[in-house]
């Protein structure tokens, strides 16, 4: 026996691990070696495929050593149809089977096929070979069994060609454990790229060919070696799984492997969207529960929601009937009352309880001297007002060449807030885009959004324009959707207004619904008689002029104005004649 003292480069060793892997070593193949060898061990099936470095670089007597390195190993291996099962790979800048998994079923015929194998001696593409072994060695055509533990053992002397890191990736997550054997020149970067983890069980690389014996006796005991999930500090979070000569970590249900293969997350099913819960989705681990938002409970199939009846759980206090909606409650009254501001009493006269948007035309036709004046008048109206949260809402909306909201329904619950923002109000100037106010107001002002209450709740719906000329775009459209939509419409005109377009705006009837002046001083004298109050048993919803209680008594405001512009005029006509 020869004395050879040869150090094995382990990846990942210490100092101390390299004293330990400091051994006499016989001649290769000389009968005292033999003797050496472990006997055959009953490892359990395994699935094992050889990829053997059959480029230039790799000398005749190497690849012989690499010849006798395969046949060394499986000398220890119990091999059968039912138990350890190996294929032979070898690869330069072609790939090329010697033989599959499914080939032999003896020792004896695979080692003649070993000895029969003739050298490629070209390129080293690594990655393509991977591939193959991936795609087609451990595939069913070729002999490889489901369940059953797939082993690649990678020898290699030289740095790849091709990319090998991505390849050898999509193996490993197919479930590959990669064994990478590097000899003399080998790369040790690639070697890592290729192996499964821990690197320190999984990549070798050794001196010389004559070497390479080392790792096989290595692999032996990895292959028939202890159950290292219970012999070793695996780190697995949940599960540790033994496979042969190494392990790997599991988790437990609703757990999903982390990055580092050992720790677990939980899989949040809520956050991926199947749950199929209707409302809420609560997640646990892998799993998930169903709840609904107030107002609404758990159907039977866990899933769905329903609306909760707060009128049967909840002490109303409605005077004639309660309706319910989702998490909460609201009083109607029978037809011809009004609720009144209580919320919960019915009464048949009621002051001042609607929702009102007011639009004004701050074109530049108005001035600014004159746009001072619509202030005035918007806030005489809100003076005539219960303004409350649950009495009236205001709303105000400027308009010109475009359209602003200056506060919606539900900003202001005060008659003193609302007329401070009136006073605040910048003027627009530009053009009178009325319809384009209307459309606004329709779709935007009254919805619940901004403050509208419900249409179940009874409130009056009203709108009033205010404008001093002819629109610059069509309103017919939005005028007759916003009446359609039951919003009473209100009219009033100044100077140039076209008394035919005021009309098309206001409610029927037109007379009780517009007004005109020819000039702005005037319009205070509107919203001294504008009370935006409500009768219904005689007017039906129609906005009153002075006690909306005692309906006989209305006043016509309209007959008022038209009286005193014919006085106005006889006065001018009377100066004209006695100047003559």
């Amino acid at each position: 026996m020869s004395r050879h003292k040869k150090t094995l480069q382990q990846e990942g060793t210490n100092p101390r691990t390299l004293v330990c892997a400091t051994i006499l070593t016989p001649s290769l193949m000389s009968p005292v070696f033999l003797l050496l060898l472990p006997s055959k061990c009953k490892s359990g099936p395994v699935d094992l495929v050889f990829l053997i470095d059959s480029s230039r670089s790799v000398r005749p007597h190497e690849f012989e050593t690499m010849r006798k390195f395969m046949i060394d190993i499986l000398n220890t291996l119990d091999i059968g149809p039912n138990a350890t099962r190996v294929g032979v790979v070898q690869y330069s800048s072609q790939v090329r089977s010697e033989f599959s998994l499914k080939t032999h079923s003896t020792l004896d015929t695979m080692v003649k096929s070993i000895n029969q194998i003739i050298p490629l001696a070209q390129g080293t593409m690594t990655g393509l070979a991977i591939r193959y072994v991936m795609n087609v060695a451990f595939s069913a055509e070729e002999g490889d069994r489901p369940k059953i533990p797939n082993v690649a053992v990678i020898v290699t002397d030289g740095r790849p060609q091709d990319r090998v890191a991505e390849v050898a990736a999509e193996a490993r997550e197919k479930g590959i454990e990669i064994y990478a054997v590097g000899v003399a020149r080998a790369d040790m970067t690639s070697l890592r790229a290729m192996a499964s983890l821990p690197f320190e069980d999984h990549v070798f690389l050794v001196e010389s060919f004559d070497l390479i014996h080392q790792f096989g006796l290595q692999f032996q005991d990895k292959l028939c070696g202890v159950d290292l999930c219970s012999e070793s500090d695996h780190g697995c979070e949940h599960i540790c799984e033994s496979s042969p000569g190494s392990f790997h970590c599991l988790c437990l249900p609703g757990y999903t492997l982390n990055a580092d293969g050992k720790t677990c997350a939980a899989i949040d099913l809520c956050s991926e969207g199947k749950h199929h819960c209707e409302q809420i989705c609560i997640s646990s681990p892998g799993s998930f529960s169903c709840d609904c938002n107030k107002g609404y409970k758990l159907n039977d199939d866990k899933k769905t929601c329903s609306n909760v009846d707060m009128c049967s759980t909840v002490e109303h206090g409605c005077e004639h009937q309660c309706v319910s909606t989702p998490g909460s409650y609201y009083c109607i009254c029978p037809d011809g009352n009004l609720l009144q501001e209580d919320g919960k009493s019915c009464g048949t006269c009621r002051s001042a309880n609607i929702d009102l948007v007011l639009l004004i035309d701050g074109s530049k036709s108005v001035r600014p001297q004159n746009f001072e004046l619509v202030k005035k008048f918007v806030n005489q109206v809100v003076d005539s007002l219960d303004v409350s949260a649950h009495g009236t809402r205001v709303g105000l909306v400027q308009y010109s060449s475009r359209v602003r909201t200056e506060f919606p329904l539900n900003m202001y619950h005060s008659a003193d807030e609302i007329k401070a923002a009136v006073m605040k109000v910048a003027y627009m100037e530009k053009g009178t885009m009325t319809g384009l106010a209307l459309k606004h107001m329709l779709e935007n002002s009254f919805s619940e959004a901004e403050g509208a209450r419900p249409l179940g709740r009874n409130i009056p719906r009203i709108g009033l324009v205010f404008t001093d000329g002819r629109s610059q775009d069509d309103i017919t459209e939005y005028a007759k959707r916003a009446k359609e939509a039951g919003i009473t419409m209100y009219a009033v005109g100044v100077g140039k207004a076209v008394e035919d377009e005021l009309r098309e705006i206001a409610s029927e009837p037109v007379e009780k619904h517009f007004y005109y002046t020819t000039d702005f001083s005037a319009i205070n004298t509107i919203a001294e008689n504008l009370k935006l109050n409500v009768c219904p048993e005689e007017s039906q919803g129609e906005i009153e002029v002075k006690d909306p209680c005692a309906c006989e008594n209305l006043v016509e405001f309209q007959q008022a104005t038209m009286s005193r512009m014919a006085a106005r005029l006889e006065q001018l006509e009377n100066q004209l004649l006695s100047r003559k």
